[in-house]
């Protein structure tokens, strides 16, 4: 026991003397800065942005899905690997829209709207959040199928998969973009 007391002093001595001309710190807490998402202003106004035709059918009636149920949607060239990550949320997210409490046709043009300005910025990986569907009529997530169905038409839209649980789970997606020069 006396050994293991005499171990201890000598290595608070030793510490003591490796650090004996250190400055001690103005304050106790670390700057971490955190990357900030990028928010896409909407602009409206026609002279900066033609609006383009809604590229959204509504002909069709959107095949409604579950409140929990995953998204997934992999577009025709997009490599595994990459949609790997934007999977698991390893892909840098730039910019969010959030289109909770919007009626379905103020939710179609805001999208439409929102990927027009991502592709001008050049923004290639978006988060969109639309909720879960439990605070509808019948607490069925009309958004969230509709969003299914659009965002498949978009010929913007390589890919989009729903979010991880830290960033909105099944109530929101991770979306790919395709670069704005690629875009036809």
């Amino acid at each position: 026991m006396a050994d293991n007391e005499t171990d201890n002093d000598d290595d608070f001595a030793l510490f003591r003397q490796e650090v004996k001309d250190a400055q001690p710190l103005r304050q106790n807490r670390a700057q971490i800065e955190t990357p900030q998402k990028t928010s896409v202003r909407l602009m409206r106004t026609a002279s900066q942005t033609p609006r383009l035709e809604d590229p959204f059918s509504t002909l069709v009636e959107a095949e409604l899905v579950g409140n929990e149920e995953t998204l997934s949607y992999q577009g025709e060239g997009v490599q595994h690997r990459l949609f790997s990550k934007l999977r698991t949320g390893r892909i840098h997210l730039e910019a969010e829209l959030d289109l909770h409490g919007l009626t379905l046709d103020a939710a179609r043009v805001t999208l439409a709207d929102f990927i027009q300005q991502c592709q001008l910025k050049q923004i290639r990986c978006v988060r969109l959040i639309h909720g879960k569907g439990w605070s509808s009529r019948e607490h069925k997530p009309v958004l969230k199928s509709h969003l299914n169905q659009w965002l498949r038409q978009h010929p913007a839209i390589l890919a989009f998969h729903s979010a991880t649980i830290e960033d909105g789970g099944t109530g929101a997606l991770y979306v790919l973009l395709r670069r704005k020069q690629d875009a036809s």
